[in-house]
């Protein structure tokens, strides 16, 4: 009986070793789990939430709900059309922002999160207004935007602290904006008090990005945000 020619088997090897070279090179790997680059997978490089977006959640709640009240008195109180008019945005923005942050805190702790320092100073968040004497200032339009301002600059501060520790995207979105938005209108209320009355408001403009926060005081401590607004 002739031999079997060994040659198939030999060609059979070579195509495997062809077959092989090619996968390496055109991009498409026999096991795709194992090719993929784990720096491109979401779960890779997601942090996810964290105790921070808690506490930002937290404490920019009724810093809004105060800012609200504050404006609520310029529609009596203000000369300025102006102040109305910032005063009625203020009320519309920080009231939708309110609503988005109590859902955040409620999700957030759904999933076992504790709220968490955003290392910010009392006296550096702009809390703590008398309503009562703003409500009777005498000059009441200088009186709010020496107010707001040092109001908007803790809040500032706040989403500043969001975006660098914070890992919620959408409690990260709101704090680019409250940046940006309040930043906007703290340059626009120091433009009409140097026009109004000579000079800017006595607490300055937009903090600057880098400030020293160790030693002014007690740092804030989050809480459950107040609901029923």
């Amino acid at each position: 009986m002739p031999a079997v020619p060994r040659f198939p088997s030999l060609v059979a090897v070579l195509s495997a070793l062809v077959l092989g070279a090619c996968g390496g090179t055109d991009g498409e790997s026999a096991d795709p789990a194992a090719s993929a680059d784990p720096a491109a997978t979401p779960a890779a490089t997601a942090t996810g939430p964290n105790g921070i977006d808690m506490g930002f959640a937290a404490e920019m709640g009724p810093h809004h709900k105060e800012a609200v009240a504050m404006a609520r008195l310029a529609d009596d109180r203000a000369r300025h059309p102006e102040i109305k008019r910032l005063a009625a945005d203020i009320i519309r923005s920080q009231q939708r922002e309110i609503r988005v942050l109590d859902r955040a805190f409620n999700r957030l702790s759904e999933q076992g999160l504790q709220s968490e320092a955003l290392g910010i100073p009392v006296e550096m968040m702009g809390m703590g207004h008398d309503l009562n004497a703003l409500k009777r200032s005498r000059s009441f339009d200088r009186a709010f935007i020496d107010a707001m301002v040092p109001h908007h600059q803790g809040a500032i501060r706040m989403a500043r602290a969001e975006l660098a520790k914070g890992g919620d995207e959408d409690l990260k979105s709101m704090a680019q904006d409250i940046i940006d938005s309040q930043s906007r209108e703290i340059e626009q209320m120091n433009e009409w008090r140097t026009e109004w009355y000579g000079k800017p408001s006595p607490a300055g403009g937009v903090p600057p990005e880098v400030e020293d926060l160790s030693e002014k005081g007690h740092t804030d401590e989050p809480g459950a945000p107040e609901h029923g607004h």
